[in-house]
C-alpha cells in the first residue's frame, strides 16, 4: 500500500511558511500534508522575528523528537521531504527507522561529510564569522540572504521572499553542525551509514546552491553504505530556496513520483 501521507520539514532562516504552495499542492493530489514547525517556532514569521528567544533555545534532539512524537501519532509511514537543515533532520528520522521514503532537498551535511566549498563559506559566515554567535540567533541582511538563498531568483521576488520567511537562525546547532567532525564522539547530526533497514532516500540538489552545493549533496550520499536505494538528482538553474523558485511544481512532481516507486 502506497503512503497517503506527506511530512514537509523546513530548515533554518524560514519556517513551515516556505512550504506554503506545496502543501495544497500535494493535498490537491490526494495526500494528507503535514508541514511542522520546529519546537517553540509554533507562531508566525513576524513574531518570531520581534522575540527570537525561541530559535536561541533550539537543539537538534529537541527538534527530532517533536518529529519522531509527530510520525507516531499520524499511526502511518509516511514520505518525509526536508529541505536544507530539514534533509538532515530527514536524514535522522530515517535513520531511527521512520518514513516509507525520504527525500532530502538542499540538504545540509550529516556528521562526517567534509565537503566544504567557497560559496558555502561565503553564505555561512554571517554565523561562523564570531563565536559568539553560538549562543544567539543570528539573521541575515537582505543581501546577504540574496547570496545563500535566491542568488537565481528576480530581484523582485528574491526582496518579497526575505520580507514573508526570513527569520533569524540557531547559532548554536549551526556551529554544533560546524564542529561536528572534530569534537570527539557522535553529534547531534549523526546517521549511521550502514544501517540496511534504512527506508529509500533521494537527494535533490540546485545547480546554483550556495548555501548547499550539489557538491555537498553527492557527497553525503556517497557516504551511505548500506544495500539501501540512496540516489542523487539535480536540477539546472535553481538555488537554494528552490521549493519557492519558479518552476518548483517540476521539483515536487519528481520528488513526490520518486518516493511512491521507491516506497
Amino acid at each position: 500500500m502506497k503512503p497517503d501521507t506527506i511530512v514537509l520539514i523546513h530548515g533554518f532562516w524560514v519556517t513551515p511558511r516556505s512550504w506554503e504552495q506545496w502543501i495544497p499542492y500535494y493535498q490537491a493530489k490526494g495526500f494528507r500534508v503535514v508541514a511542522p514547525a520546529y519546537p517553540g517556532f509554533e507562531v508566525e514569521v513576524e513574531a518570531l522575528n520581534a522575540d527570537p528567544t525561541a530559535i536561541e533555545a533550539l537543539t537538534v534532539p529537541s527538534i527530532i523528537q517533536s518529529l519522531e512524537k509527530l510520525i507516531d501519532e499520524l499511526g502511518t509511514q509516511p514520505i518525509i521531504m526536508g529541505h536544507s537543515a530539514g534533509g538532515v533532520f530527514t536524514q535522522i528520522l530515517l535513520d531511527h527507522g521512520y518514513g516509507a521514503a525520504g527525500v532530502a532537498m538542499n540538504s545540509a551535511p550529516t556528521e562526517g561529510v567534509a565537503t566544504i566549498p567557497l560559496s558555502q563559506l561565503k553564505a555561512t559566515f554571517p554565523v561562523l564569522k564570531n563565536p559568539a554567535n553560538r549562543h544567539r540567533a543570528v539573521g541575515f541582511t537582505y543581501d546577504q540572504w540574496r547570496y545563500a538563498f535566491t542568488n537565481t531568483f528576480p530581484e523582485d521576488q528574491a526582496r518579497s521572499l526575505y520580507e514573508r520567511y526570513h527569520i533569524p537562525a540557531s547559532g548554536h546547532v549551526f556551529w554544533g553542525s560546524a564542529l561536528a567532525n572534530i569534537h570527539p564522539g557522535h553529534a547531534d547530526t549523526y546517521v549511521d551509514y550502514h544501517n540496511g533497514s534504512r527506508a529509500p532516500l533521494l537527494f535533490v540538489a540546485g545547480e546554483n546552491d550556495h548555501l548547499m552545493p550539489p557538491k555537498i549533496q553527492r557527497s553525503n550520499a556517497k557516504h551511505y553504505k548500506a544495500n539501501t536505494v540512496t540516489e542523487f538528482v539535480e536540477f539546472p538553474g535553481r538555488a537554494h530556496l528552490m521549493p519557492a523558485q519558479q518552476g518548483w511544481e517540476e521539483v515536487a512532481d519528481h520528488a513526490l513520483n520518486w518516493a511512491l516507486d521507491h516506497s
